[in-house]
């Protein structure tokens, strides 16, 4: 496939958002739009810079209640009600904000506007790094997530009769996402994250596979504290792609959270940005249309790197080859100094829980497998 990409963006996102002592960045994807701007990487042959339009109220309601929104318009003006804490608002990791219901519905019609573009004809890249609020449910907030962008994209595409799969590699479950096709057999999801066990929101585990002709259709990837990119990569290749062959969809949605690399603030993986920039290649192997959003990361720096990465990965521009191009800084050197790329280092220490890491593993990946692959006729592994 000739790709046709499109970078997401709007000055709106750099103006407003989320408060400056949340561990959220709001400035994550203007940084992000400036670094592969000064690369050359949103303008050429097939490559462009789209504005996205605001999601509309009946946009939004397609998920959300009416009154959780009204909600969100009243608080945001300064008009407390006690039903706010109901709905998960006015709290540390969704807290009140100037105009917030503006940046998250332009947040929302961001990803909407992606969709749009694949429905079009018009792009099948889409990168919209100021999506990804896949925590939120349809009358509350959670997990600085006020409105589900990747709710209402995949609606949009499975309404239109596309096959969705939706693979998100935050390091979160994506709950808000997985409760809404729980029943349904034409959004599949599928999440790598940390064990809920040692991170919120405590839901994801191998076991929530879907009911009705919805099982099956949810894919859990629980993994332990310290995974590093090699067993990572070995539970995407085990368990995700022989499903992503099997389910065979006509669109993925693909949600890029950053807080799986070490040092991360909020979580304990091991990763470094190389895993998934080689998950990206994976799925671009596929040659189906791409929808791609932002997501948590709270190491700001090395968020911004992971995502210029992904992007110079979607557009066919990363040279690193057997370890040409590793780049001298990130992650691994606890520092955004780098010259030769935007990789990081190869991960040298194992962080002495190597041995334990790969036995939880295994054991997750041969669990998943007998839980979901024969759901999708999968009988060799």
């Amino acid at each position: 496939m000739t790709r046709d990409l499109a970078f997401i963006h709007s000055p709106d996102f750099d103006n407003g958002g989320y408060p400056a002592d949340c561990p959220f960045s709001s400035k994550r994807a203007g940084m992000t739009r400036k670094t592969v701007a000064s690369m050359g990487l949103l303008g050429g042959a097939g490559r462009r810079e789209v504005l996205p339009e605001k999601a509309s109220r009946d946009d939004l309601e397609k998920f959300h209640t009416p009154e959780y929104l009204d909600m969100l318009i009243k608080v945001e003006k300064g008009e407390p009600d006690v039903s706010m804490l109901r709905m998960g608002l006015g709290t540390p990791d969704c807290p009140v904000f100037r105009d917030m219901y503006d940046y998250i519905s332009l947040a929302c019609g961001a990803s909407l506007t992606g969709a749009n573009l694949i429905l079009s004809g018009n792009a099948d890249t889409v990168f919209n790094p100021s999506g990804g609020f896949h925590h939120a449910a349809p009358a509350s907030a959670s997990g600085f997530c006020y409105m589900n962008d990747v709710v209402l994209a995949a609606m949009a595409l499975a309404d239109a009769g596309k096959r969705v799969l939706f693979l998100d590699i935050d390091v979160h479950h994506c709950d808000g996402v997985q409760d809404a096709f729980y029943g349904r057999d034409d959004v599949l999801t599928l999440s790598l994250h940390e064990n809920g066990k040692t991170l919120f929101p405590g839901t994801g585990a191998e076991r929530e596979i879907g009911k009705g002709k919805g099982k099956g259709y949810s894919v859990n990837i629980p993994l332990p504290v310290g995974t590093y990119d090699d067993a990572y990569f070995k539970a995407f290749s085990e368990v995700a792609l022989p499903v992503m062959k099997a389910y065979d969809p006509d669109v993925f949605i693909l949600e890029l959270g950053m807080d799986g690399l070490i040092g991360d603030p909020l979580a304990h993986l091991h990763l470094t940005n190389n895993v998934y920039a080689d998950i990206i290649k994976r799925i671009l192997s596929f040659d189906k249309p791409v929808l791609a959003t932002g997501g948590g990361g709270y190491n700001v720096e090395n968020t911004v790197r992971g995502w210029a990465l992904a992007w110079q990965v979607m557009c066919g521009e990363d040279s690193y080859d057997d370890g040409v191009g590793l780049g001298m800084g990130g992650v691994m050197l606890e520092n955004s100094d780098w010259a030769g790329g935007l990789r990081d280092r190869a991960l040298i220490s194992d962080a002495g829980q190597r041995s334990t890491v790969d036995n939880a593993v295994k054991e997750t990946i041969r669990t998943v497998q007998a839980e979901v692959f024969s759901c999708h006729g999968i009988t060799s592994f």
